[in-house]
């Protein structure tokens, strides 16, 4: 098989879809040597890399049910929409263990998204030992702009990996991974509107950031034309994409029937395409150690 990557967009809590398809793709034993991933895909990316179907589950669903982490309450209390100290602190290292082991054994090329909030431009980030700066990695990817803390790794200022390229398609490619499956959360044709309330409060809270202000400001034009060369590499067979085929679910649902609706419909999915994802992979499932 020709060297193969998956593409994780991101997405808030629309991620559990994601999550499912991943759940599946890892029961079936199919593992990618290359993954790079954004916001709630960095983290869905890095369960996959770690080989721990149903983490992800775990972590948004199944710990939503004893006591919510995101919302009013966190903002007020932790600056943040999410409770970030308890997803990427407690969770990891405490109530939901994440096998860094694994992790950091696997050999996989696993890239996890940032902005640099100094430069505007998207950090490609990997770490292959450090526990710590793995999640710090993961977090900042994750940050959303106005409603979360700037994150620092390496000394640099860093938030959420979607402002700066939302699907890194063209990474990969320059990476010569040349079989590239990506998984989006959002519906075939989706196309970005300019976030204006978002850039207006960005222009006053981050005035000393102008890097970043352009970020936000462009980042529906260049999501857009992403979408459109996802689309057009699609219908010549150069990407195998999978996106929901249901309404998709907002970006910070909490509701647990909602979630899990949406993460099943992943899994379900990704079990009627599998076959053909194997194909466009040129997989077979023998060598399953290293596909």
């Amino acid at each position: 098989m020709s060297k193969a990557g998956m593409i994780l967009e991101g997405g808030g809590t629309r991620g559990v879809f994601t999550a499912g398809v991943l759940d599946y793709f890892m029961e079936q034993g199919l593992y990618l040597p290359y993954v790079i991933g954004v916001s709630a895909g960095a983290c869905n990316a890095v369960d996959y890399v770690s080989r721990q179907p149903g983490r992800m589950k775990v972590c948004t669903i199944d710990f939503l049910e004893a006591g919510s982490y995101i919302g009013l309450k966190s903002l007020i209390r932790t600056h943040s929409l999410f409770n970030m100290d308890l997803i990427f602190d407690v969770f990891p290292n405490k109530l939901i263990p994440f096998d860094y082991d694994t992790y950091f054994s696997s050999g996989t090329t696993c890239i996890l998204t940032a902005t640099n909030c100094l430069t505007g431009k998207a950090a490609y980030l990997t770490e292959n030992s450090d526990r710590q700066r793995l999640m710090a990695i993961c977090r900042a990817s994750s940050s959303l702009p106005i409603v979360s803390r700037m994150v620092d790794v390496d000394g640099v200022p860093m938030l959420d990996g979607g402002l700066a390229d939302s699907v890194p398609i063209r990474k990969a490619l320059h990476d010569g991974v040349k079989k590239n499956i990506v998984i989006l959360t959002r519906q075939e044709g989706y196309r970005k509107a300019p976030a204006k309330k978002t850039l207006k409060m960005a222009r006053i809270m981050y005035s000393k950031y102008p890097n970043l202000i352009k970020a936000i400001k462009y980042r529906a034009y260049f999501y857009n034309k992403t979408m459109e060369l996802l689309e057009d590499l699609e219908s010549r067979g150069h990407v195998f994409v999978i996106r929901p085929q249901i309404p998709v679910i907002k970006n910070t649902e909490d509701r647990v029937e909602v979630l899990t609706n949406f993460y099943n419909h992943g899994y379900e999915y990704a079990k009627d395409i599998f076959e053909q994802a194997a194909a466009y992979l040129h997989w077979d499932g023998k060598d399953k150690e290293r596909a």
